[in-house]
């Protein structure tokens, strides 16, 4: 899902001074430049065109993802759980940082290549877990997990952006930096470079309200251009100022699922069950990426649900729809009397096995506290009123 962070970029200077003449010039008013205009098709949200709703629940940890090792027991358990709505956003980087954590840990000075690691959860941070793992060349990886279909990973928006976190300042460095490396790798398996994957991830312009919205400037001079500012014109009588990220980054998250699976299956064991405590697991190094469950798996009260709603969409323009508009509406209260955080997103997610023109999904909602026993049913309606009056598209 959509990964409601705000990142503090951290700035750098630098200045050089060399002595110049001053001459006294003209008083001149400065130039009025007129913002680009772009012309951007919005989706048809009629209800003909509705597809599947979709409610996802993101595992989101107070104080920032957990990114340790450490002993239980006679277990070595390196943990990566807690991204919130930005575990597509951070995976490929995570999962590096944490194996090499676990690695070079004080406390693994006998893992050797064929030494039986087992990672817990099979989202996407537990898959890329387990294929950083074997790029490491660790030839000896089971994956357990009590299911490996329809998960949030799969169901996911999938715009790379760090949202839905709640991190400690002092964790930004470290979230960035794993940041930029999963830019990295997602602009290579875009622009077809990938040694292992050549599909599930696109460079499309990205819009949002305004900069400080996006997540994205600490991203900007390192792996991502300057955002520019943009008039849409949405040819619907509506224009919206926005600014855009022309080298934003879509990953299509069911695709990717798909590919990152059947990558591992020759490589890695799959094994379906549910662990209800670390004792459970038979080796002695463990990869936590229980998301969710390892709220649970390790008494960790920090951990929480953030709940999500999505629709997907249906006979459309697919062409039409390859951008990413990402807005905030501020907060309000559920039915159910939770706040929740409404926001209106439209990216270009295509489900495997559906028809090729059911391309897009609109979302989103982050709502604290609300699992899948408690759906918010009219926040789906409530999405798309606020959808369709961004667009100005008639009910």
């Amino acid at each position: 899902m959509l990964n409601s962070l705000r990142i503090v970029p951290l700035a750098f200077a630098a200045c050089l001074f060399a002595p110049v003449a001053c001459v006294q010039a003209p008083s001149v008013a400065p130039a009025t430049t007129a913002l680009e205009v772009r012309h951007v098709q919005p989706p048809d949200l009629s209800d003909a065109h509705l597809g599947k709703k979709m409610l996802c629940v993101r595992p989101m940890r107070h104080g920032a993802p957990r990114l340790c090792v450490e002993q239980v027991g006679d277990k070595v358990v390196a943990h990566d759980y807690g991204h919130g709505g930005s575990g597509w956003t951070l995976a490929p980087g995570s999962a590096d940082y944490v194996n090499n954590l676990l690695i070079n840990s004080p406390l693994a000075k006998d893992l050797r290549k064929d030494t039986p690691i087992t990672v817990i959860g099979a989202g996407v941070i537990g898959l890329f877990s387990a294929y950083d793992l074997s790029q490491k060349g660790y030839t000896n990886i089971t994956i357990v997990a009590d299911r490996f279909d329809n998960l949030t990973s799969h169901n996911a928006g999938g715009l790379l952006a760090p949202v839905s976190m709640d991190n400690d300042p002092a964790m930004q460095p470290v979230i960035e930096r794993i940041g930029l490396d999963a830019y990295r790798f997602y602009a290579q398996v875009a622009r077809g470079e990938h040694p292992h994957f050549k599909s599930g991830a696109l460079i499309v312009p990205s819009y949002f309200d305004d900069r400080k919205e996006s997540g994205l400037e600490p991203y900007v001079g390192k792996v991502m251009q300057p955002a520019k500012d943009v008039t849409l014109d949405f040819g619907t009588g509506t224009t919206r100022r926005m600014v855009v990220y022309d080298d934003g980054i879509f990953m299509d998250t069911a695709v990717m699922m798909q590919s990152l699976t059947d990558w591992l299956k020759p490589r890695v064991k799959f094994v379906q069950r549910k662990v209800e405590r670390l004792s459970d697991i038979d080796t002695r190094y463990i990869v936590d990426c229980a998301g969710l469950g390892a709220g649970a798996l390790n008494g960790d009260k920090a951990v929480v649900p953030v709940q999500g709603h999505l629709i997907m969409l249906k006979d459309q323009q697919p062409k039409q729809l390859q951008y990413m508009i990402l807005v905030y509406f501020g907060e309000a209260k559920t039915a159910s009397g939770l706040k929740v955080k409404r926001s209106f997103y439209q990216f270009p997610k295509h489900l495997p096995g559906t028809a090729p023109n059911d391309v897009g999904v609109v979302g989103g909602t982050f709502i604290e506290g609300a699992d899948m026993d408690m759906p918010n049913e009219d926040e789906f309606r409530i999405m798309l009123e606020n959808a369709r009056k961004f667009y100005g598209l008639k009910d």
